[in-house]
């Protein structure tokens, strides 16, 4: 008995080296399929993308791509549409992009603005282009440093620049 087990797993050890040998050989082998580039926008056809593009607001977060093209199919004819979703757990994160052939499917799009898609009211907007090298102002630099250091207090007033009064005396 212990003999024809040891000839079972010999065989077994025998079939898992031809598979293993297999896979060898055919991952050495070309693909069949030519790997196709990446084309990259340049930033003007980036920015004429953005020109025919609306943002959509408010997005029910179990809607698909389908059905927001449903939803904007008679504005014109659409191009794209992209639901931003979180890179981890792939889930909506409640907004989208639909890009049109022409400038005329945006315009005709903003008038959808306020429409009801899945019991929810979304918002519809121009697509705003964002411009490399333009980054938000730091607001309230001042304040935020009269903020820190009091343990965790909130201080309420920030020091008031009275000006220069002139000589008393």
């Amino acid at each position: 008995e212990l003999q024809q087990r040891m000839t079972e797993i010999e065989e077994e050890q025998a079939k898992f080296k031809l598979i293993q040998s297999e896979m060898k050989h055919s991952f050495n082998r070309p693909t069949s399929q030519p790997v196709v580039p990446i084309k990259t926008l340049s930033p003007e056809e980036m920015e004429e993308a953005d020109g025919r593009s609306v943002y959509v607001g408010n997005v029910d977060y179990s809607c698909t791509e389908a059905e927001l093209e449903s939803h904007f199919h008679g504005c014109g004819s659409i191009s794209r549409v992209t639901i931003l979703r979180d890179k981890f757990t792939k889930h909506s994160k409640g907004f989208a992009y639909v890009e049109f052939a022409d400038t005329d499917g945006r315009k005709n799009s903003i008038a959808m603005n306020e429409s009801l898609l899945k019991g929810r009211q979304i918002k519809v907007t121009e697509k705003r282009t964002n411009r490399p090298g333009i980054s938000s102002p730091v607001r309230f630099s001042s304040l935020s440093k009269v903020n820190r250091g009091h343990g965790g207090a909130i201080v309420k007033y920030a020091p008031v620049y009275v000006g220069y009064r002139g000589r008393e005396g």
